[in-house]
């Protein structure tokens, strides 16, 4: 296993002049551009010269400083996944080898990761690596005859301070965040004023104005336009009796909102069965008015 793993590493400097043709064959697939703190997805699939699967063959899948390991299935196809693959924006690259009963392949390919790029997490990407963690968890006593070890140690302790002064600055807000949020907390009391003052109401479903629009519908749709403005009412005043009996039971403000909204909040399958509930009663309705006719018809 060290061995594949310090092959992986020489291959990714190999420049293209000293390839060679290796035993296997991968057809290699991977996301083109993913965003910081998603996941990476791997997929192949192995064959020989004569596109035969291989079923069965060791991959290993190496990007950075991650390697995960995954197997062909019968139709020599795999599949890896890096999760939350938390790195800078950037271009990097996924090497991967596969080994199937001494034979050998190897392929590689690049993604791409959107975002924005900041000092943290531009720290935070060099502090990830294997080495910078062996040096942040080792005594400086210990490097004594090691010269190299010793100017390691003092660069990732040094990246360390770093990054904990940048996570200080971000933790506090800058002049112009502290302005911004003081004007929109001056335009939400405005607004909250503004409010108060005109004192709108929360609508009505009843009066001159609504008899109005309703007598101005096309008859065909005046009845139900009417009920569905009913069933609304009805949902508005269950929402408030809902509300209030949870403020009054000791509940807390958000629970009763949560409650008050759910209520509002129906789909629009609710209202399309309200709609055909009514026409199914209105087309009964109308049959038995039709058969009481017949009836009466022939009584006289």
């Amino acid at each position: 296993m060290i061995g594949l793993f310090s092959f992986l590493m020489i291959f990714s400097f190999l420049p293209t002049s000293e390839a060679k043709l290796w035993d296997l064959v991968i057809d290699l697939n991977v996301q083109g551009v993913i965003y910081s703190a998603e996941t990476v997805v791997v997929t192949g699939k192995v064959v020989d010269h004569a596109y035969k699967p291989i079923t069965g063959a060791e991959i290993l899948i190496r990007t950075g400083s991650d390697t995960i390991v995954v197997f062909t299935d019968p139709n020599g196809i795999f599949r890896g996944e890096f999760e939350n693959f938390q790195r800078i924006p950037g271009t990097y690259a996924i090497n991967v080898i596969a080994s199937w009963n001494g034979n050998m392949g190897l392929s590689s390919t690049q993604f791409q990761v959107k975002g924005d790029t900041s000092p943290v997490s531009a720290l935070q990407e060099k502090l990830s690596t294997d080495e910078a963690r062996k040096y942040l968890s080792t005594n400086k006593s210990d490097l004594e005859k090691d010269p190299i070890g010793q100017i390691l140690f003092k660069y990732y302790h040094g990246l360390l301070e770093e990054l904990i002064l940048e996570q200080k600055k971000a933790s506090h807000p800058t002049e112009e965040q502290m302005y911004l949020e003081q004007q929109r907390i001056i335009a939400k009391n405005l607004r909250n004023q503004a409010i108060e003052e005109y004192d709108p109401s929360a609508g009505t479903y009843g009066g001159y104005q609504y008899d109005d629009y309703i007598n101005s519908l096309n008859p065909e749709i005046r009845d139900i336009v009417a009920s569905q403005l009913n069933f609304t009412k009805n949902t508005f005043e269950e929402a408030q009796k809902l509300r209030d009996e949870i403020l009054d039971n000791g509940g807390t403000y958000e629970e009763a909102r949560q409650v008050y909204l759910d209520t509002l909040s129906f789909p629009k399958e609710v209202l399309e069965q309200f709609n055909q509930e009514y026409i199914d009663k209105q087309f009964e309705g109308d049959s038995n008015d039709d058969q009481t006719s017949e009836k009466n018809s022939e009584n006289q």
